[in-house]
C-alpha cells in the first residue's frame, strides 16, 4: 500500500481473495455457449487465445520467480545484496491481478471491435508497426509518466507502493496500484489498437508483444545480472534499446535515475541515466564468489513440498506447509511430475535459500528425495551417496559446518551422520545433527513443576538424552514398551535409573512422543500435553489436548532474507537442528556432533538464548 493511498488504489476484486478468477467467468460462459449452440467452428482464433494466453503469462512469470530465487540464492551475479522479508512477499502476493485485468480488457476489446475476430495468425507489417510504435510513443510517454509518478504528490499516493521493494523480484515489476495499471495498459494498447485500425493486426503479434513486456519486466527486476557483455560488443547501439537488470536496480536504490521502461535512450537524452550504471553492470556480471559458513542439508517431505520450497510458489512458501489452500489439489499433477524428475535426474543437492546473520552466511541445500524414499531399503544407498556428495562439496568449498536436517541424519540411514565421519576422518567441515539443542528445547518445554512424564519411545538419540536428563533431575519417566525400557535402562546412570519406570497403568498428562498413531493418542487422558521430540509434527487427533511444536525457536530480528517458512513451522521460526549448526559456527566449535556424540543440552540452550534465539513456549 502507498504511504498515502489515493483513488483507485485497490483492485476491484481485492476482497475476493483467490476467488478473483471468477471475474473471468463471462469469458468461459460465452465460449461454452458458442460451442454448444454453433459448434467449435464458431470459435475464432482471437477468442481462442484469450484464456490460454493468460495461462501462458502465469507460467512465464512463475518460471522467472523460481529462476530468480534460485540464482539469488547461489549465484555470484547478485546485484543488490540485501534480504527480502515476509512483508514484501505479502505485498506482492497479487502479482496476477494485472493478468486478470488484461484478460478482461482483451475480452471487452474483442466484443467491441468485430475486426479482431478476423485476425490472421501473423502479419509481418503489423509486427514492424508494433515494434516502432513501442519504441516511439510507448517508451516516450512511459518515461514522462514515470517521472511524474516520482513527484511527491503522485509518489506518496501511488508509486511508493512499488518502490517499497528495494530488493526486487520479477513479480515486483507488476506490483502497482490499480490506477497505475490503467495508465500502463493504455500505453501498451497504443501499438495494438493502432494495428487494429490500420488493418494489419494479427493474433500472434498481440501475444508476442505481451510476452515481450512480461519478459522485459521480469528480467529488469530479477536482481541478478544475466545479459552477456558480448551482446553489446557485437551491436553497441543495443545499450540504448535494451536495459539490463543492474540498470533498473539502480532506479530502485537511487529512485531519481533510470526512469526508462525497457529502452534507456530517453534516460540518455534527458540526462537521467545513473552514472554508476555501467560500473554496476560490469561488477554484477563479474560477480564475487561466496562461500557460506553453514550449509543446512534438508530434503523434500511430501509431494506438496516441491512447490512449498522457496524456489517454488512464493505465496505458498511464505506459509507453513500444513496451511494448505483450497486450490492446492489442482497442483497435484505438477507435484507428481516434479517427484519423477527429481528421482530420475536429481543427482545432487541444490541450493534453495541464502540467509545472513550479521556477518555469517548460510545456505539451505535440498536433497532431491522425499520422505517415503528414505523408508525404502533399496534406496538408502543412493540417498547416502547424495548426502556424502553434498558433504564433500561443502568441504571442498571451505564450508565450516554442515547440519543434517530431517531424515538426512536418521540412525537407520547413516547412524546420525557417523557413517561419513568414519569414512572421511580428515573432513574439514563439521557434521552436526543438532541433537544437543533439540534435547535442550524439549527439556525447556516441559513444565517446571512436572513430577513425571510419559516417554512414548526411547530408541532415538534425542529420546535417550531426554530420559537421562529428566531422571537425573528426579523426574519420573514412564514407558510402556518393555523392550525399549530394558534397552534404555541398561544405558542409564545408576543415580537416575530408579526414576525410569515401565508401566501401562500410571497416567500422566505430559507425553513425549516421536511417532504415535491415532489409537494411541486417544488413550491419553483429557488435557494431555503432547510434546514432539522428533523433527516431524504430530497429527492433531484430540481437540481436548494440547500439541506443542516440534523442537524449534524463534530467530533473532537480525537474521535477514527470511521470507519462507521452514516446512510446517510458523514464520521466522527455525528448527532446533538447523539452529544447532548456526551455533557451531557462531561459537567456533570445532567438534562434530554426530553418531553418539552430543553437545551438552544445557550449554547449547544457553548459547542459543545468548545469540538472540527465543523459545516458543515457557515452561
Amino acid at each position: 500500500m502507498a504511504t498515502r493511498p489515493g483513488p483507485l488504489t485497490e483492485w476491484p476484486w481485492q476482497r475476493m481473495g483467490n476467488f478473483k478468477y471468477l471475474v473471468m467467468a463471462p469469458v468461459v460462459v460465452h465460449g461454452a455457449y458458442r460451442v454448444m449452440t454453433k459448434g467449435w467452428g464458431d470459435i475464432d482464433l482471437a477468442y481462442s487465445l484469450i484464456l490460454p494466453s493468460l495461462a501462458l503469462r502465469m507460467i512465464h512469470n512463475q518460471i522467472w520467480i523460481s529462476l530468480s530465487r534460485y540464482q539469488t540464492a547461489r549465484s555470484k551475479h547478485r546485484i543488490v545484496d540485501r534480504g527480502i522479508e515476509f512483508e514484501q512477499v505479502d505485498r506482492e502476493r497479487g502479482w496476477d491481478d494485472q493478468i486478470v485485468f488484461n484478460g478482461l480488457l482483451f475480452y471487452a476489446g474483442y466484443l467491441a471491435m468485430p475486426s479482431v475476430r478476423r485476425f490472421p495468425l501473423w502479419r509481418t507489417d503489423g509486427a514492424v508497426a508494433t515494434a516502432l510504435l513501442h519504441a516511439g510513443p510507448v517508451e516516450f510517454l512511459y518515461y514522462w509518466f514515470h517521472r511524474a509518478l516520482h513527484h511527491h504528490f503522485l509518489y506518496s499516493r501511488y508509486h511508493s507502493h512499488h518502490h517499497a521493494s528495494i530488493v526486487t523480484e520479477p513479480i515486483t515489476s507488476v506490483i502497482h496500484p490499480f490506477g497505475e495499471h490503467i495508465v500502463y495498459f493504455t500505453l501498451f494498447a497504443i501499438p495494438m489498437l493502432s494495428t487494429v485500425y490500420m488493418g494489419n493486426g494479427s493474433a500472434l503479434v498481440f501475444v508476442l508483444y505481451i510476452v515481450y513486456i512480461d519478459f522485459m519486466n521480469n528480467m529488469g527486476h530479477c536482481n541478478f545480472e544475466l545479459v552477456p557483455k558480448w551482446m553489446f560488443q557485437v551491436f553497441p547501439p543495443l545499450k540504448y534499446l535494451m536495459y539490463t537488470p543492474s540498470f533498473h536496480s539502480l532506479h530502485h536504490t537511487q529512485f531519481r535515475t533510470n526512469y526508462s521502461l525497457f529502452m534507456p535512450f530517453y534516460d540518455y537524452i534527458y540526462s537521467t541515466m545513473d552514472k554508476a550504471s555501467d560500473e554496476l553492470y560490469e561488477n554484477s556480471l563479474k560477480g564475487t564468489e561466496e562461500t557460506p559458513d553453514l550449509v543446512h542439508l534438508t530434503h523434500m517431505t511430501n509431494l506438496q513440498s516441491a512447490y512449498h520450497l522457496r524456489v517454488g510458489f512464493a505465496s505458498i512458501a511464505s506459509k507453513p506447509s500444513d496451511n494448505s489452500e483450497w486450490y492446492m489439489w489442482t497442483l497435484w499433477p505438477l507435484a507428481w511430475l516434479s517427484m519423477v524428475v527429481a528421482w530420475i535426474y536429481g543427482s545432487s543437492a541444490f541450493v534453495v535459500e541464502r540467509i545472513k546473520l550479521k556477518k555469517m552466511k548460510m545456505q539451505t541445500w535440498v536433497v532431491p528425495r522425499y520422505n517415503f524414499q528414505y523408508g525404502v531399503t533399496w534406496d538408502r544407498e543412493s540417498i547416502n551417496d547424495l548426502i556424502e556428495k553434498a558433504i564433500l562439496d561443502a568441504d571442498v568449498r571451505g564450508v565450516k559446518v554442515l547440519s543434517l536436517g530431517l531424515l538426512n541424519q536418521a540412525k537407520q540411514l547413516n547412524g546420525n551422520g557417523e557413517l561419513f565421519r568414519q569414512k572421511y576422518p580428515k573432513l574439514g567441515v563439521r557434521i552436526v545433527d543438532g541433537s544437543g539443542l533439540a534435547t535442550g528445547v524439549v527439556l525447556k518445554s516441559i513444565p517446571s513443576d512436572a513430577k513425571q512424564v510419559f516417554l512414548h519411545t526411547g530408541t532415538s538419540k534425542v529420546a535417550r538424552a531426554i530420559a537421562m536428563a529428566l531422571c537425573g533431575r528426579g523426574i519420573q519417566v514412564i514407558m510402556n514398551r518393555k523392550k525399549e525400557y530394558d534397552m534404555l535402562k541398561s544405558q542409564m546412570p545408576e543415580d537416575g535409573a530408579s526414576y525410569l519406570k515401565c508401566s501401562s497403568n500410571d497416567i500422566t498428562k505430559i507425553w513425549l512422543v516421536e511417532r504415535i498413531d491415532d489409537k494411541e493418542q486417544r488413550m491419553a487422558p483429557k488435557g494431555t500435553v503432547f510434546i514432539p521430540i522428533s523433527q516431524f509434527p504430530l497429527k492433531k487427533v484430540r481437540k481436548d489436548c494440547t500439541y506443542l511444536s516440534t523442537p524449534a525457536m524463534k530467530i533473532p530480528d537480525t537474521m535477514q532474507n527470511i521470507h519462507s517458512c521452514e516446512n510446517w513451522l510458523p514464520r521466522r521460526v527455525m528448527s532446533a537442528w538447523h539452529i544447532a549448526g548456526i551455533l557451531h559456527v557462531l561459537e567456533g566449535w570445532s567438534v562434530h556432533e554426530c553418531g553418539d556424540d552430543m553437545m551438552d543440552s544445557e550449554k547449547a540452550w544457553s548459547v542459543a538464548i545468548r545469540h538472540g534465539f527465543v523459545p516458543l513456549t515457557k515452561a
